[in-house]
């Protein structure tokens, strides 16, 4: 299986993963959340299989974390309502995670070996939205496990003695 292929294989996995914990999420952002990475999967295997075809892509016209700051702007109220995270969703994120930084490295060594300008600029563009995808699930991971240290350097809060 050549880098495209698997490329496809794993944005394909990673759809049907993500659209999976949005259905078991009972946050509605974390729902959201969910939702929008697995569109922004859905796009990178769109791009995977057109890349095998034409070795053409289109990159995204929006990049992840300003996808998620706008969405998290929007909805500043349900996430103060804050709804308990459950063991399940913790663990949704570290395998999110896990992916995340699984893929990161086979996209390097796919752009390192790759057998033109275009597919190693396909990977490259792959390593930039995989990279925001793995800090939106460790900002997020972070926030649900410990609420006052993210709030304090979120809002950059400073302790004074």
């Amino acid at each position: 299986m050549n880098a495209l292929d698997m490329a496809a294989r794993m944005e394909q996995e990673a759809v049907a993963f993500y659209r999976q914990c949005a259905e078991r999420t009972s946050n509605p952002m974390g729902r959201k959340m969910f939702l929008s990475i697995a569109e922004d999967e859905q796009h990178h295997f769109e791009c995977a299989l057109t890349m095998k075809t034409d070795q053409h892509f289109m990159p995204s016209s929006t990049r992840p974390l300003e996808d998620m700051k706008d969405l998290f702007e929007t909805h500043k109220q349900d996430i103060l309502q804050q709804v308990p995270s459950t063991a399940d969703e913790i663990e949704a994120l570290r395998v999110a995670m896990k992916m995340e930084e699984e893929s990161i490295v086979f996209y390097r060594n796919a752009a390192a070996q790759a057998t033109s300008d275009a597919e190693k600029k396909f990977f490259e563009c792959l390593i930039l939205d995989e990279e925001e995808h793995y800090h939106i699930f460790q900002n997020t991971h972070t926030f649900l496990e410990d609420s006052g240290n993210w709030f304090m350097w979120e809002e950059k809060g400073i302790v004074e003695g």
